[in-house]
């Protein structure tokens, strides 16, 4: 039998329908972030600059957080030598979790191997460790807490994005029952942002369990980057908060952080955590230098916060279809696939700027976008040189602007590379 053809046949589809996905071979710049070197398919590189990381604070650049890397690797190596439970656990995880359970205010924190396998892991264990759990799923939910959700054994019901009224028609529905409410604090693709004081209150009403996702917001938000939930004064009434080293915290990796019996139980059962690999002692010191750090830098949230504001106030200006929230996430809505990859691929061709299409599944068809996010990297300069370009590429490619474009008014500001002072010392 041809098995190979089954597998030409999967490919060709997604090329037939435009889903087909080309990963731009680009290779960063510490001195120079958010600039990077882009390997063409020809052998050739040109510089770019990338607007698309969720690097979001640039700590994957940062002086601090790249010395506990080097120097921890020096001292006990590249690796881990195997799971925590064959292997004992490494010094640096154990001071990670300590910083993210103190992050959140909470007894205790787990890190696992990836913000997915977190929410895979710990949904499921919690779902199924409660007798006859109910799960309550925000209609929004990332694929890795959907799939969480599709892991356990448990019923579980789908809530309407963000719909208070829904959720505590089901909640009222379900009785006496245990309850677990699985939704996010900030929900990525279109930048919007969760009740989350009044979900608490709906738990505490109807005697429901909480689990929210913050890896879109840890770092980001807050007076010590705890996320939404620590913005809204609501952690301690947050029975499991997850989120991400990846994107704030510019490093690799997930974790949750609750009650310490919670922890321990997930701990203890979760398969997903006791048969994989524990995170290298450096990448675990790369992290804790990070959260340690984003704890007292206030100053860098508000510069990043900066940084979006004029970006998403000179795309407006220039008639370019924003999807307007109250996050740094900046959606620029093409709604047509074909079209979304064109865009990117002219911008970072034509531009020397790369933002990646956002096309299905990650969103509903008619929704495609390209998703912007500014860091406290990206100058003036930069968000002038990007709007140009991109209503250069609109106008080449006719698609549709909200209003006729404006004359942009941007003040450069700032001709460094970065708002950090260690990073624009090593540049000059």
């Amino acid at each position: 039998m041809d098995y190979r053809r089954f597998f030409e046949t999967a490919i060709t589809r997604l090329q037939d329908e435009r889903r087909y996905r080309v990963f731009a071979h680009l290779e960063r710049c510490v001195e120079c972030f958010p600039r990077a070197l882009w390997h063409r398919d020809d052998g050739t590189t040109q510089d770019v600059t990338i607007w698309c990381s969720n690097d979001y604070l640039g700590m994957g650049q940062h002086p601090e957080v790249i010395a506990a890397m080097v120097d921890t690797a020096a001292r006990v190596g590249a690796g881990s030598g195997g799971t925590r439970n064959i292997s004992g656990t490494s010094h640096a995880i154990v001071e990670l979790e300590s910083e993210l359970a103190d992050l959140h205010g909470k007894e205790a924190a787990l890190v696992f191997t990836s913000g997915w396998i977190s929410n895979l892991a710990a949904i499921s264990t919690i779902a199924d460790l409660l007798p006859d759990c109910l799960i309550l799923s925000d209609a929004s939910n990332h694929n890795s807490m959907i799939e969480g959700v599709k892991r356990s054994r448990a019923e579980r019901k789908i809530f309407r994005h963000n719909d208070l009224g829904h959720l505590e028609e089901l909640l009222a529905a379900a009785g006496a029952r245990p309850k677990l409410i699985v939704f996010e604090s900030l929900y990525s693709m279109n930048g919007n942002i969760a009740p989350v004081a009044e979900i608490a209150a709906l738990a505490e009403r109807y005697g429901a369990m909480t689990y929210i996702d913050e890896v879109h917001a840890v770092g980001m938000y807050g007076a010590r980057g705890g996320g939404v939930c620590e913005q809204a004064g609501v952690m301690d009434r947050i029975d499991v908060i997850e989120g991400t080293l990846a994107k704030g915290f510019g490093t690799l990796g997930g974790y949750i952080a609750g009650d310490r019996v919670i922890i321990d139980a997930i701990r203890s059962y979760a398969a997903s955590f006791i048969f994989t690999t524990a995170l290298p002692p450096a990448v675990a010191a790369a992290a804790t230098a990070a959260v340690r750090l984003l704890k007292t830098r206030p100053d860098l949230r508000a510069a990043h916060q900066r940084a979006t504001h004029i970006t998403k106030h000179a795309l407006g200006a220039a008639g370019l279809p924003v999807l307007e929230n109250g996050s740094h996430i900046v959606p620029v809505m093409v709604r047509e696939a074909e079209l979304c990859k064109a865009a990117s691929d002219m911008l970072l061709e034509r531009h020397g700027i790369y933002i990646q299409p956002i096309n299905y599944p990650t969103v509903a068809r008619g929704t495609e976008r390209l998703r912007i996010t500014p860091t406290p990297c990206h100058t003036g300069e930069h968000i002038v040189t990007l709007v140009e370009a991109m209503v250069d590429v609109w106008n080449t490619l006719g698609i549709a602007f909200v209003e006729p474009p404006q004359h942009l008014h941007v003040d450069p500001e700032s001709r460094e590379r970065c708002t950090y002072p260690e990073i624009k010392l090593a540049a000059q």
